[in-house]
C-alpha cells in the first residue's frame, strides 16, 4: 500500500508516533511518503520504502503570517499524484486534517478519490481544537475525515464532549512502542557516570510548557532527596526550563540536577534511570510515560487523562492526584527504598509496556486503511 503520513517532525508525542508508525509500515512492505516542513527527528531515511518530502513556504510580504496549511495541501496534490498515493494519514486535526480536506477535494475535480485517516494525539483537541476561533474547523475536519482514531479513551471522551461529532466516528488505538528496540543494555548503561553507586536516578523528559507542571517535579524530586540520596535527570526543552534552574538553585539541589536538554539518546538515558517522573496537568496519553515503562522504569504520575490507562496503580509505578507533591514524594520512596521492591516494579513496568508493543497497533491501522479505501472505491 501507498501511504503519505503528515505529522508535525518535532520531539513530541504526535510526531514520535506518526514516524515509528510510518517506520513500521515501511518494514512490513508498505510504501510509506512523509510530507511536513522538516524532517522528523527521529526519521531513518536509511530504511527502504521510507520517502520524505519538504513542504516550503514562501515568504511574502502581504502575509503576517505565512500560509502554511495552504502549501501543504498544494503539496499533497503534487505528492499523491506523482506516487499514487493511496491513502493519506494525517496527525493533528489542525492543520493536518484542514489540510488534507482541501487536498481531497482538489484531486476530487480531477477524478481522483483518496480516503484520509485523522488521528488526534490531544492539545489538537483539548488546547488548540477547543478555542472558539479554531472549533468550527476541528469539527468540520474531523466530520468529514473517512476514520478517526484517537490515542487514547480518554481523548475520545473529551472530543465527543467537546465536538459534535457521532459516538461512532473515533475508534481507540493506543499509542505504542517497539518491544524490540529495548533489549539488555546494561552493557552500554554507564551509571557512575551520572551517579553515585548509592544515588537512585530520577528522570523526567519533556517539552517543558507548563502543562507538564516542571515545578512539581521539582519538589517531588526535593522531597525524595530528604529519603534517599539520588539524582534527577531532566531532559527536553521548553519555556518553563531556566524557571527550573531558578528552583533548583532556591531549593538547594542545583548540583543534583542535570539538564540535558532536547536529545536524540532517550533510550540510553533511559537504561540507567529508576524511576520516571510524569505530575502533568492533562495528558492525553503519557507516550514518555510508556517509553520509559518499557526500559523498566517504573512510573510515578497523576491520574490525569489517559494516563491510568498506560499506568497501572500499584503495579508499574503509583498514581496520584494532580498537584498532590507530598503523595507523590510517599509514593516514591516505596519504590526506591528497598532494592528488592524497586526490582519488582521495573519487571512490572516492562510487563505493562508490552500490552503497547508496536506489533500489536499496526495491524490494527492496516485494517483502518484498508477498510476505508475499500469504502472509496465501492463509492
Amino acid at each position: 500500500m501507498r501511504i503519505a503520513v503528515v505529522c508535525y517532525p518535532t520531539f513530541g508525542g504526535s510526531g514520535v508516533v506518526a514516524t515509528e508508525l510510518g517506520i513500521a509500515l515501511a518494514k512490513k512492505g508498505h510504501d510509506v511518503h512523509f510530507i511536513t516542513y522538516r524532517q522528523p527527528v527521529r526519521l531513518d531515511m536509511l530504511i527502504p520504502n521510507i520517502h520524505f518530502h519538504e513542504v516550503s513556504v514562501p515568504e511574502y510580504p502581504l502575509f503576517q503570517y505565512q500560509p502554511y496549511e495552504l502549501a501543504l495541501s498544494s503539496k499533497l496534490v503534487r505528492i499523491i499524484k506523482k506516487f499514487d498515493i493511496q491513502v493519506l494519514h494525517v496527525h493533528y486535526a489542525i492543520p493536518h486534517a484542514y489540510a488534507g480536506y482541501m487536498a481531497q477535494q482538489m484531486l476530487a475535480q480531477e477524478g481522483i478519490h483518496i480516503p484520509m485517516v485523522t488521528t488526534l494525539h490531544g492539545t489538537d483537541i483539548t488546547l488548540v481544537g477547543n478555542h472558539p476561533q479554531y472549533k468550527p474547523a476541528v469539527t468540520f475536519s474531523i466530520n468529514q475525515s473517512n476514520a478517526v482514531t484517537s490515542v487514547s479513551q480518554s481523548l475520545k471522551d473529551d472530543t465527543l464532549r467537546l465536538f459534535e461529532i457521532p459516538d461512532n466516528k473515533i475508534q481507540v488505538v493506543p499509542n505504542f512502542i517497539d518491544i524490540s528496540k529495548s533489549g539488555d543494555k546494561e552493557v552500554e548503561c554507564q551509571r557512575h557516570i551520572m551517579a553515585k553507586p548509592t544515588e537512585r536516578i530520577i528522570t523526567h523528559i519533556s517539552n517543558f510548557r507548563p502543562v507538564k507542571r516542571i515545578d512539581d517535579v521539582i519538589k517531588i524530586f526535593k522531597g525524595i532527596t530528604e529519603h534517599i540520596p539520588a539524582k534527577l535527570m531532566m531532559v527536553g526543552d521548553g519555556p518553563l526550563q531556566s524557571d527550573a534552574r531558578k528552583q533548583c538553585k532556591e531549593l538547594g539541589i542545583k548540583e543534583q540536577v542535570i539538564f540535558m536538554g532536547n536529545s536524540n539518546e532517550i533510550d540510553k538515558i533511559l537504561c540507567f534511570s529508576d524511576l520516571f517522573l510524569l505530575p502533568s496537568e492533562r495528558e492525553s496519553f503519557g507516550l514518555a510515560a510508556l517509553e520509559a515503562m518499557v526500559h523498566g522504569v517504573p512510573v510515578i504520575s497523576s491520574n490525569s487523562g489517559g494516563i491510568p490507562e498506560v499506568n497501572k496503580h500499584g503495579f508499574s509505578g503509583f498514581l496520584s492526584d494532580v498537584g498532590n507533591v507530598s503523595d507523590m514524594v510517599a509514593n516514591a520512596v516505596k519504590i526506591l527504598k528497598e532494592d528488592a521492591t524497586l526490582s519488582l516494579f521495573k519487571e512490572n513496568a516492562k510487563a505493562q509496556a508490552a500490552i503497547f508493543d508496536i506489533t500489536k497497533i499496526v495491524p490494527v491501522y492496516e485494517e483502518i486503511y484498508e477498510k476505508v479505501l475499500a469504502e472509496v472505491l465501492q463509492s
